[in-house]
């Protein structure tokens, strides 16, 4: 049993954090692989289709106010321009995009602001057509980034105007055009508004689908990950959860307090009972034992059989002696708490007598990721870790031998009683060894656990653990038991 300790490799660990980052990215990237390619790039911004409906609505505008005369700087080589801008604009875009995606959205908003400033002084900046190009030019500029992006359409706009009038001059401001380039323009900015927002509202329905189906998978692998989770210690789990231990093929030397037990005679036990109460049995010991652990801060190494390995002072540690004094008080309680686990076993007709024995040792073990890169085992190895075991082999039933080195932490807290020397695999001479009373409080006149065990009679009682409202019903149980065993042996 020693040298299995020093070659088994178990289960593979993961982050969730990494892992559930991993994967909701994974779900984002599936979701818009299997989204159509024109539903994909109105994901695009600024969108292109409402940029060409814009300067096409532009366009129009300058037609109908050049066919009525109105604006005398305007001709059909600027309207032609105007109408090829946006579509040269996006073949420049497309390219750019593959290697400055977002930069290349700020740069056609600035573009399209700073050529609608010049166009404001061209058209002398008439009231209606002003007023229209302005409101597409924030409105969009809203859509599109909220207002960083409306502070830099802004400063385009007005540095686009301030150089066509440096360039330029104007006679006349602020003019006011016909009935019918003010409707021109009412309708073309209706238009525009109400594709801009149609855009808008199925990007954000996009957008939202997106979230939910990622919100979906992602609680999916939280499930999951959760599932995963019960197969590492909460302690492990917790580091690895939170970033301070990575994934990986590492070890480090470090001072820990090393327990193991087992069941004694298990297999005569198991002999007697049938599958389904033996299963019942381990997995109801295994759950208590594992409670007291971790009620005590033990890392649960693993379950091989009926043995639990569980080490102290890895992944945190509140030194060598709470370490060993914890791992020992942890001990104490599973062995007293054994009784109890009895005396429910016999309520179902489990009649076997089980009784664990527990060996403890302190010393520097190789503690960390053992494996491979695709399946590892977070655990310790050592001579230090073949001792403990080897104590727990020697150990009788209900005992908890310890080492020399635990003894020398815990001596001034816990009583023990010298136990013979035994020879073990890797250390040169006879290991002295040391078996486990009590608490030294709980060996005087003050003691706060009282437990007896006869044929017939069992009982349990921690002063300490009795609640003040539970006190008269403990005594009442108390006085029935007595009436009944008077009664009986008069």
């Amino acid at each position: 049993m020693e040298d299995f300790f020093e070659i088994e490799a178990l289960k593979p660990r993961h982050s969730q954090r990494k892992y559930l980052t991993f994967m909701s990215s994974q779900a984002f990237n599936r979701i818009q692989r299997n989204t159509p390619d024109n539903k994909r790039r109105r994901l695009l911004l600024p969108s292109d289709t409402t940029r060409v409906i814009a300067f096409l609505v532009v366009a129009a505008i300058l037609s109908v106010g050049l066919m009525e005369g109105e604006f005398t700087r305007i001709n059909q080589y600027l309207i032609a321009g105007v109408v090829l801008y946006p579509l040269l604009t996006i073949a420049f875009a497309r390219i750019a995009r593959r290697r400055f995606s977002q930069s290349t959205n700020v740069a056609l908003i600035f573009a399209d602001a700073f050529t609608l400033g010049i166009l404001l002084v061209l058209l002398e900046f008439s009231i209606v057509p002003s007023f229209s190009f302005i409101v597409m030019s924030f409105f969009s500029a809203m859509v599109i980034g909220g207002i960083r992006v409306w502070l830099t359409n802004n400063i385009a706009l007005i540095l686009g105007a301030t150089l066509a009038v440096t360039s330029l001059g104007f006679s006349d401001a602020f003019v006011h055009t016909g009935d019918l380039v003010s409707l021109v323009t009412a309708i073309g900015t209706g238009i525009y508004v109400s594709i801009t927002s149609y855009f808008a509202h199925r990007q954000a329905q996009s957008l939202l689908l997106s979230q939910r189906k990622i919100q979906q998978q992602t609680e999916q692998h939280a499930a999951l990950a959760r599932k995963l989770s019960k197969y590492l210690p909460p302690q492990i789990w917790g580091n690895i959860f939170s970033g301070r231990k990575d994934v990986k093929l590492e070890t480090q030397r470090k001072k820990l307090t090393v327990f193991f037990s087992d069941i004694k005679s298990f297999v005569d036990i198991s002999e007697e009972l049938e599958p389904e109460a033996l299963t019942e049995l381990l997995n109801n010991y295994f759950t208590e034992m594992s409670k007291i652990a971790h009620e005590f801060g033990g890392t649960i190494d693993k379950f091989i059989g009926d043995a639990i390995m569980i080490f102290f002072g890895d992944p945190s540690s509140r030194g060598a002696k709470e370490d060993a004094m914890a791992c020992v008080s942890m001990a104490i309680a599973m062995r007293k708490y054994m009784k109890v686990l009895r005396q429910q076993w016999r309520a179902k007709g489990i009649s076997a007598e089980v009784e664990i024995r527990m060996g403890i040792n302190t010393g520097y073990c190789t503690v960390g990721n053992f494996g491979t890169a695709s399946r590892m085992d977070y655990t310790i190895i050592g001579k230090e870790v073949n001792l403990a075991s080897r104590l727990e082999s020697q150990a009788k039933a209900s005992e908890v031998l310890i080492s020399e080195e635990t003894y020398a932490l815990v001596r001034d807290q816990v009583m023990c009683r010298d136990k013979e020397q035994i020879a073990v695999k890797g250390f040169s001479k006879p290991v002295s060894t040391y078996q486990v009373l009590d608490f030294r409080s709980e060996l005087g006149a003050e003691q706060s656990f009282i437990e007896h065990e006869l044929d017939g009679f069992a009982m349990c009682l921690d002063i300490n653990k009795v609640r003040n409202y539970d006190k008269d019903r403990v005594l009442k149980a108390l006085q029935i038991a007595t009436q009944k065993i008077k009664e009986t042996t008069v």
